[in-house]
């Protein structure tokens, strides 16, 4: 326990110190977020800096590697995982600014690389023989045998895209991951006894937290597609190589609900002829209705640590 409190404080410091350094560059070189035009509530943030994933993935990664007892695989894999990520997220933000409009890299572009990503680790989960799969709130674990591929497949396609979509309020995708890597990094250590990915789930925590006080409203820089799509690659990494794919879809019922609401949204758009479930995407949704987006982005912290709470007291 002091090793994974020890890994959060010094993410907390290191990301800290990279946040204060990296806003007034960014500043500095324009790179200010492109506001969707049908968001009016949110025109009065267009040009606030993006890209600050930078800060907090970096950060998350030099205290992990700091920390680990040894450098494994499957923590090296998830490392890459979550740079690479950063790394193409970084390009499309880079994109958006160069374009000045809310448009980096094209839809298919960005699949083929999820695509791409989630078909190695898939590969690399069936060859390191991470097959098994924890059932949450029954003491059953089920091996996935040559199925693990595409089930990994699937979760770093689904977990990428529900956690970039949630990104859309100041301190929502950030405060909702806090506890999700929280309990993915209790869940490691507890039911696959792997210390260096809880290391790295433990340091993501610390460096989220410093980060959040830069990002909740009124956010003084965004995380980007920098920060979303590596946080997306960090959960699918850690819970894939651990077994607790199905312990996101759980504790991050709320980036479920923003994947299927916009599901939900897109098929009902197209059945009705126009007609619409949401006045926007969910999280728009509930602002529309009046809630503010510090009560939104509460909301959704509370929710995950509930959830999460409860999975961990029924192993335990």
């Amino acid at each position: 326990m002091k090793t994974y409190l020890s890994v959060a404080l010094t993410a907390f410091g290191i990301s800290f110190l990279f946040c204060v350094i990296l806003i007034p560059v960014l500043k500095k070189v324009g790179a200010g977020q492109n506001i969707l035009s049908y968001v009016k509530e949110h025109q009065s943030k267009s040009g606030t800096p993006t890209m600050g994933g930078l800060a907090f993935v970096l950060a998350a990664t030099v205290s992990a590697l700091l920390f680990f007892d040894k450098l494994t695989r499957p923590a090296a894999v998830t490392l890459a995982v979550g740079l690479a990520y950063m790394t193409v997220g970084f390009l499309d933000d880079i994109l958006k600014k160069i374009r000045r409009q809310n448009l980096g890299l094209k839809a298919w572009q960005k699949l083929l690389f999820q695509a791409m990503v989630a078909a190695f680790s898939g590969i690399y989960a069936l060859k390191s023989g991470f097959t098994s799969l924890h059932v949450p709130f029954f003491n059953v674990t089920v091996d996935l045998g040559n199925w693990a591929f595409l089930w990994t497949f699937f979760v770093f396609i689904a977990t990428v895209n529900a956690v970039n979509l949630t990104d859309g309020l100041d301190g929502l995708a950030a405060g909702a991951s806090i506890p999700l890597f929280f309990f993915l990094g209790a869940l490691a250590v507890i039911l696959s006894g792997n210390k260096e990915l809880a290391t790295v789930s433990f340091s993501l925590v610390g460096a989220l937290g410093a980060y959040l006080l830069f990002n909740a409203p009124k956010a003084s820089v965004f995380m980007g597609d920098t920060g979303s799509l590596s946080l997306g690659g960090f959960v699918a990494s850690i819970a894939s190589f651990t077994g607790n794919a199905l312990y996101v879809a759980v504790i991050g019922v709320v980036f479920v609900f923003s994947v299927v609401s916009v599901i939900i949204q897109v098929v009902y758009f197209k059945a009705t002829g126009g007609k619409r479930v949401f006045l926007m995407s969910a999280h728009h949704h509930f602002q529309q209705k009046g809630y503010s987006e510090s009560k939104i982005a509460y909301a959704y912290f509370c929710v995950t640590l509930v959830v999460g709470a409860l999975c961990v007291l029924f192993i335990l």
